[in-house]
């Protein structure tokens, strides 16, 4: 049985213990907005508070693309373009995305640009479609990207190559992306929801403790020492009960 709500910018849906957010502003790429950012919160919160919840999938509707980063014409809007930013993020979207137990995958096509990339780098899993392509602007707007960029992709990637997407300004492959690591597959265009959503019926038949104490352990393991780290897994195998 499926659940589907639709709001002005986002449709969420939930259907076989796997939740959906699609992205949807198709006449602008998905560009992010304030809007878009209350919605956005709003489903997050859903899917992290419901129980029955075991896959997340991240996606953005029409044919353009994922998301085309930050809304421009807000900017115009605001004294500044520093104060429209933080009117964007009053609300912490990046921190409850962070805090979302399930596997989350994020679907990309078409463009996937500024906060759209740093959107997809709090994903999990990403599968691309061969006409992505991606680009981290900010820094030609004399902006730092601050919705997680400089982070996210410094711990998906080496600093070189976290450093050079930042500094570069410039659009990048599927193919490139996949050959630093970015994104886990590359498929057609037209089979993209197949493949996610195969993949998101198989982690979907995970021992949901397991899972997620798993991402818990493997998210945390480079802040915290290696003794810490293995006591906690410890820890988590028993609460889990998970047997080896």
């Amino acid at each position: 049985m499926e659940n589907k709500f639709k709001m002005k910018t986002i449709i969420y849906s939930k259907s076989n213990m796997i939740a959906y957010i699609k992205l949807n502003r198709p006449e602008v790429i998905n560009a992010y907005n304030v809007q878009m950012r209350d919605e956005l919160y709003e489903a997050l919160s859903a899917v992290r508070d419901d129980k029955e919840i075991r896959v997340l999938v991240i996606s953005g509707n029409g044919d353009k693309g994922f998301c085309a980063g930050a809304d421009l014409t807000e900017f115009g809007s605001a004294p500044s373009q520093i104060i429209a930013r933080s009117i964007r993020y009053e609300r912490d979207i990046w921190s409850l995305i962070n805090e979302i137990k399930q596997p989350i995958i994020a679907a990309l096509h078409g463009y996937v640009i500024g906060s759209g990339l740093e959107i997809a780098c709090f994903c999990d899993i990403r599968i691309a479609s061969k006409d992505t392509v991606f680009k981290m602007p900010e820094l030609s707007l004399s902006l730092i990207p601050a919705a997680g960029g400089t982070q996210t992709l410094s711990r998906l990637l080496n600093y070189p190559q976290s450093l050079n997407i930042i500094l570069s300004n410039k659009y990048f492959s599927a193919k490139k992306a996949k050959d630093i690591g970015l994104v886990k597959k590359i498929v057609e265009k037209k089979n993209l929801n197949y493949h996610v959503d195969k993949l998101a019926m198989q982690l979907s038949k995970i021992n949901p403790n397991a899972i997620q104490s798993t991402k818990r352990l493997i998210k945390s393991s480079k802040d915290l020492s290696l003794n810490y780290s293995i006591q906690m897994e410890q820890h988590l195998l028993e609460k889990s009960s998970i047997v080896k």
